[in-house]
């Protein structure tokens, strides 16, 4: 039986082999993600770098005074934002302005296929913070946390899409309307790698923490770290995304595929089947108030 740990060293050689380039984000993002790393972090400290990016600055403000957030007057200031939401939030803020701004202006992506991406991605990022705070685990910061795992659950197939266009598009050609584990295993039989590594790979280049990395890499196969909520949580997230997405479609629902549901995750997070319908609920309205977050993702 081969060593696992040898197995997966040699998956991140492949990987880094046939992508030498990974995106990087803005540096005031690497910046920011060092000093919140820090549990002597003041409000004053984040401002502070973040003045030295006004373009991203003024992102993080109009999010944070989006309908999302539903805040009941202006926020005008980086450092208000943070008193307000808190750094665990601010940080997500960060990271989704930064994210859309690395695939927004320095990637030639489809704009239908970006379009449909980032749809998708916010929807299991906003279920994901809903599910997280009904659950109430374990704190907020496990919420902001699920929120980014959400939002780059997939962006492996954005790094692929990329850089390797003719791969992706036999992995498109073979997958169809497959979803989940099913086009993972698509994409491993061409590549010999899934987006859920190559997803993983880009966080551990970000230096984003490990739990969010481990949730990314094992969205799909949720069993693979049985103890990491955020990787049940991004699993669910994805499988309701997915139904919510089905909803009102006018396609034969025969030809429709969802994920594989893992009953591990909902027993871990002790969720009923019986719940789905008011989860979905509460994720299409939420996914009302995502106008601003979206139009960011399209380089708006």
């Amino acid at each position: 039986m081969p060593d696992i740990a040898t197995t997966a060293e040699k998956k991140i050689k492949s990987i880094l082999g046939r992508i030498n380039n990974l995106p990087t984000p803005p540096i005031v993002f690497a910046q920011v993600n060092k000093v919140l790393n820090d549990p002597d972090t003041s409000a004053y400290q984040i401002g502070a770098i973040l003045s030295e990016d006004p373009a991203l600055s003024a992102k993080i403000l109009k999010m944070t005074n989006s309908a999302f957030y539903g805040l009941s007057r202006a926020v005008t200031s980086v450092k208000q934002a943070i008193v307000i939401l808190g750094l665990d939030a601010v940080k997500s803020l960060v990271l989704s302005a930064s994210v859309f701004e690395t695939f927004a202006r320095h990637y030639k992506i489809d704009r239908a296929y970006l379009d449909q991406f980032w749809r998708h991605s916010l929807q299991v990022a906003f279920m994901a913070r809903v599910i997280s705070r009904t659950k109430n685990f374990p704190s907020f910061l496990e919420a902001e946390e699920s929120f980014s795992a959400g939002l780059l659950h997939d962006i492996g197939r954005l790094v692929i899409f990329a850089h390797l266009p003719e791969d992706f598009a036999k992995i498109s050609a073979c997958a169809g309307k497959l979803h989940g584990l099913r086009l993972a295993k698509v994409e491993e039989e061409i590549l010999g790698f899934d987006h859920a590594a190559v997803g993983g790979l880009l966080c551990l280049k970000w230096n984003l923490p490990q739990g969010l990395g481990e949730a990314i890499s094992n969205h799909h196969q949720p069993e693979n770290t049985p103890d990491n909520l955020t990787t049940h949580i991004i699993h669910v997230a994805d499988y309701l995304a997915w139904k919510a997405t089905l909803i009102g479609d006018t396609a034969d629902e025969n030809d429709l595929e969802l994920p594989e549901k893992c009953e591990l995750s909902w027993t871990k997070l002790n969720l009923a089947e019986a719940q789905e319908a008011n989860l979905v609920e509460t994720l299409l309205a939420e996914y009302g108030k995502a106008e601003t977050f979206l139009k960011m993702a399209q380089g708006g």
